[in-house]
């Protein structure tokens, strides 16, 4: 019974290590995308005020954000071409790490409640 516990942990934990996405590919793959062309060097200056500062915002807001420009989710007013274009070749996962990698940084996104 130990050996079945044991393994399943072992199972389960790189899904979960995984399931937050990884910081240092994210970073990557914003880089190569060029997102600060248009959101800002520090992703909190973006060069138009109707873009979003991207910086601390909330990961699965940017994740949900990316996915539905991916599909090009009219309903949602993720229809933008250029940003459809810029999600329409990444992958869940890469999704996942450039949401963990915007999240991570520091933002001047005020929250009220």
């Amino acid at each position: 019974m130990k050996k079945i516990i044991i393994a399943l942990a072992c199972a389960v934990l790189p899904f979960a290590a995984s399931a937050g996405g990884n910081i240092d590919n994210g970073k990557a793959l914003a880089e190569k995308a060029n997102c600060a062309a248009c959101h800002g060097k520090d992703y909190n200056s973006p060069i138009d005020p109707s873009y979003p500062k991207l910086a601390g915002q909330h990961q699965d807001y940017l994740a949900h954000a990316l996915t539905a420009y991916k599909r090009g989710d009219k309903a949602n007013g993720r229809a933008n071409a250029i940003m459809g274009a810029q999600a329409q070749n990444l992958s869940g996962q890469d999704i996942k790490d450039i949401a963990a990698y915007l999240h991570s940084l520091p933002g001047t996104l005020v929250l009220k409640r």
